[in-house]
């Protein structure tokens, strides 16, 4: 799969990649804007880039909670940021019949972590001939990723990768556990989702909460222990964000962060 990134790319790099953009997609500027930035960012330190933005949003706390600007203009939005800068995306899907329909936009389609055992989901996103990555369920061990990849690859679809996400640990908090990565590395390449392994779900306020704080920690960490690729949401402004605000980078903090990840990269290859 990284192969295949590469090419879709065309960059000759052995650094990480990276999977990075808004929680949603909140409107094509924004969309444009945050792109743009991380390309430029990205290119300098010759890290592979794939864009990332939900166009629609299916596991939300509360009934309220934003969703999408609509499913096919968030679809059209993400497509037109391809073709802008010449970069891969990747979305996540929900249903079955979202596999086709967003395959016509992405080039990357994306299992969350609690649907991840969905057999009928992950067939239909395999059979689509797109690269498939695979959020590792909170509930999950490294061990039992084996099998959610075989059902992609039984599929006739070698593109797959595992999203380590980290793991439920009590009702309010989520612990990555780093021995995971090279356990599931034997099954397909591995990337690590800084943002999201730092949630804090379940709040009382019904709204999930974050330690965007410890993000170049648990950062520095996953590429010490050879993750392929790490998964980071970032905002201009995080806190008028219209979903996970709580646990995204802001996006001016992301160059410092990559050119640190970068030095660790180049020290243990």
């Amino acid at each position: 799969m990284i192969q295949y990134l590469d090419n879709i790319q065309h960059k000759d790099s052995k650094n990480f990649f990276l999977i990075a953009g808004p929680c949603i997609i909140e409107g094509e500027d924004m969309a444009l804007r945050i792109a743009e930035k991380v390309i430029e960012i990205t290119d300098k330190y010759n890290i592979p880039y794939i864009f990332k933005g939900s166009f629609k949003k299916a596991n939300r706390s509360r009934v309220d909670s934003f969703t999408s600007i609509g499913e096919e203009k968030s679809l059209e939005i993400l497509k037109k940021v391809g073709e802008t800068f010449n970069i891969p995306t990747t979305t996540d899907i929900h249903e079955n019949e979202h596999a086709a329909l967003a395959a016509q936009y992405v080039d990357v389609l994306q299992i969350p972590a609690f649907l991840v055992r969905q057999t009928d989901l992950l067939v239909a996103a395999a059979k689509t001939g797109k690269c498939v990555t695979l959020k590792k369920g909170q509930f999950l061990s490294p061990e039992a990723m084996k099998f959610a990849v075989q059902k992609i690859t039984d599929s006739d679809n070698q593109k797959v990768a595992i999203i380590e996400r980290g793991n439920s640990f009590g009702y309010t908090d989520l612990i990555v556990d780093y021995r995971g990565i090279p356990t599931m590395r034997e099954y397909a390449p591995v990337i690590l989702d800084v943002t999201h392994s730092l949630q804090q779900p379940n709040q009382s306020s019904g709204v999930t909460g974050g330690r965007p704080d410890l993000i170049e920690t648990v950062a520095k960490a996953g590429i010490a222990v050879g993750a392929d690729g790490l998964f980071i949401e970032t905002h201009p402004t995080p806190e008028t964000a219209l979903s996970d605000g709580a646990n995204m980078l802001r996006l001016d903090l992301l160059e410092d962060l990559l050119q640190k990840l970068t030095r660790i990269r180049e020290s243990i290859l």
